[in-house]
């Protein structure tokens, strides 16, 4: 989708972009995202992480978690700054009120975690294995990621914007309030999907699958020309 045309998009007779074609203004409900406000925390400059810990307050430069099993582990009111998670155990894990800024991680294993305002600022993800979480109030701003799966997660107010992804999972996932907003996607798995105001406007994308999960998806009039052959194809229609 780079290199977007700059005319055609006003052709004769076509309803004005983000309009529907009755002429009313398409309404669509933004993510409602909280900022996250870290005060006073304690520089933990050689952190001891340990399984099942609650870590309250507390400032994280350039930690090494690698490898270490920290399943059910409760961080609050904490900043991670170029913290390494490369194969850490954070099943079940819980961020509440977290900065998370230059997270590295080849690969990332955080399935069923809770994350509730949490700010993640360019992380660097390989493979991501998400899958089943509950996320409300979270933003992810800038980064690249090869594999993202968050298959039968529940997204609640959930902005991703300006980042790279080859793959991402939505599969079953239930998302309410959910923008991809300057993004560029490979691969985009909506099958079984369940939306409410989720708004792909501006995202750029190299195919969908999931083609019947798209209600409640928000697009711009640049994609529908894009996805036309697709859903032509999925819904068996010939086109000459």
């Amino acid at each position: 989708m780079a290199g977007r045309p700059a005319t055609g998009r006003a052709a004769a007779g076509r309803a004005p972009s983000g309009k529907a074609a009755s002429g009313k203004a398409a309404k669509v409900t933004a993510p409602r995202l909280s900022p996250v406000r870290l005060e006073e925390l304690r520089d933990e400059p050689s952190p001891d992480f340990q399984r099942g810990e609650r870590y309250d307050g507390l400032r994280f430069s350039r930690a090494d978690a690698d490898g270490l099993e920290l399943s059910g582990t409760d961080f609050a009111e904490c900043e991670f700054g170029g913290v390494s998670f490369n194969e850490t155990q954070l099943r079940g894990a819980t961020f509440r009120d977290c900065i998370l800024a230059e997270v590295y991680a080849p690969v990332f294993t955080a399935a069923r975690a809770t994350l509730r305002d949490v700010e993640i600022s360019n992380p660097r993800w390989g493979s991501a294995e998400l899958y089943e979480s509950g996320w409300t109030s979270v933003r992810i701003d800038g980064g690249k990621l090869d594999y993202v799966n968050l298959r039968g997660s529940r997204l609640t107010d959930v902005q991703i914007s300006d980042c790279i992804i080859n793959e991402l999972d939505l599969g079953s996932v239930t998302g309410t309030r959910v923008a991809l907003k300057n993004c560029t996607i490979g691969t985009l798995d909506l099958a079984g999907a369940k939306f409410k105001d989720f708004d792909l406007r501006g995202t750029d994308f190299r195919t969908i699958s999931g083609l019947e999960s798209l209600a409640g998806v928000v697009i711009d009039d640049y994609q529908l020309s894009l996805l036309a052959p697709l859903l032509a194809a999925h819904l068996g229609v010939v086109v000459l």
